[in-house]
This record gives C-alpha cells, structure tokens and sequence, in this order.
C-alpha cells in the first residue's frame, strides 16, 4: 500500500527533486557513518534494556559489539576515523549507565507500553492522501501514574542541541505526527498524548542525557498535516521542483543526477 513516513516527508521539505532521486528513483543517498553506527547501537541499548532483555551488567558488553555491527555494515569505501570510533567506545561506555535513571528522574513513576512500535495508520483527513499510510516506529512510549502516554524520540548528539534546534519545525515535527497517528492508532484523547525528545551526548560533560517535552497542539498538529497533505499532492502529481537554497547542503548537488 502506499505509504509516507516522516522521514520522507522530511526529504522533500528539503526539497521535491531530492525526494524523487531518493524516495522514487532509489539513489542511494547518504549512506551513513561513524555517527549513525553509534546512534543505532545507542538505540539498541536502550530498546532492549526498556523491555528488560538486556540486564545493566551487559549493557557495555552489549553495546560493544552491535557498534562494531553497525560499523562493518557501512560502505567498503567509507575510511573509518579510527581516533573518532576509539572515542566512541568510550562515551558510549560512559553514557550508557545514566540513561534509564535519567528517564526515571524525569518521569518519577512510569511503565513501559512499547518499544519500537510501527504506526502504519491510514491517512484519512486530508484531501490528497486517499489510499495512504503513514508510515513510522515510535522509539519509546511510556504511561505515567496520571494515565498519559508518552511519546519519545531517541536522539544521540555530541553536546546537544540549541533552543533553535529544539523548536526547528521540520525537527518537532516528527513527535507531532507520531502522535496524531498513535492515538488514532489506539483510540486515544490526543490530549492524553505528550511528546519528549531524549538527546544523548557524547562528549558532554553533564546533563549528559537530557530530555525535554515538545509541545504538540491542536493548532501544530494541522500546520504538520497540511504539511503533509502539500507534499503527498505534488508526490502524486509528480511535481519535483528544485529547491535551490537546499543545493549545498545536497549530496546530489552538480552531479550528474543534478548537474
């Protein structure tokens, strides 16, 4: 069935042809790195340890070895920064220990509904959007004792992000349409719904996980929609136009896919 996920949808916010090349044509792309090999492994961790499959003791070991996966996996022809990679053995090591107590701060008394749980939720209140679905994993919902649910976002970093970066649109976007189509999902009050983003640093020397609400409202939510609706109609109606301010920030940009 058809289908949009958030990260789609981001590509062509970026810019329209982008999407093409990427989403419709299937050029590879970014292909990932020393930071998303980290962020994955950290994912892990915490799915796992959420779900009381990986005890704390194994936490390390466990981490160890899913880094080194996700490292093999990248492009042969990706060099390595080998002083980069030994420093993130260590900050993984050193961050690790304080996720869950920081979640635990945060919350004070919460339990876990889900990890990695798949939205695939037709899209049916928006005029261009017959016959799809959105597409998305929620990294961790919790339910505190005031019966809300939570919705949480993973996100490793180096030593954070600015007030910019924690309001940037396209960013906070992602929450939002989780939890529209979360609670439609599960028949649930949106109001009874709250997205958190959960950054970990790296290199950070305190408040080494941070996590902070994002506020997801009526009026937000219709501007993501709308968003949404704008780019499923030029998606299905073919409409690729170039966004020439995204062009130096594109790695297509003066190649022969987009000379």
């Amino acid at each position: 069935m058809a289908h949009i996920s958030y990260s789609e949808l981001k590509n062509w916010a970026f810019c329209p042809f982008y999407h093409k090349l990427v989403n419709i044509d299937k050029l590879k792309g970014f292909r990932g790195n020393e930071f998303t090999a980290f962020g994955t492994a950290m994912h892990e961790v915490c799915e796992k340890t959420a779900l009381k499959q990986l005890k704390e003791e194994d936490q390390e070991e466990f981490f160890m070895k899913k880094f080194l996966e996700e490292l093999i996996s990248l492009p042969d022809d990706l060099k390595l920064n080998e002083n980069l990679v030994n420093s993130m053995r260590e900050q993984g090591k050193s961050l690790i220990p304080e996720v869950f107590p920081a979640l635990e701060d945060y919350f004070e008394d919460y339990e876990v509904v889900s990890t990695e749980e798949k939205l695939f939720e037709p899209i049916n209140d928006l005029k261009y959007a017959e016959n799809y679905h959105f597409k998305g994993f929620i990294d961790l919902v919790v339910r505190t004792g005031d019966g809300k649910y939570h919705v949480i976002d993973w996100k490793t970093c180096s030593w954070g992000w600015d007030s910019r970066k924690k309001s940037e649109k396209m960013v906070t976007y992602q929450l939002t349409l989780y939890k529209h189509f979360f609670a439609i999902k599960h028949g649930i009050d949106p109001k009874s719904v709250e997205t958190h983003f959960a950054l970990l640093k790296r290199t950070a020397k305190n408040n080494r996980v941070e996590l902070f609400r994002v506020t997801s409202g009526p009026r937000k939510t219709e501007n993501a929609l709308k968003l949404l609706d704008k780019a499923l109609y030029n998606i299905s109606s073919k409409k690729h136009i170039k966004n020439r301010t995204s062009c130096n920030k594109c790695e297509f940009n003066k190649t022969k896919h987009c000379p």
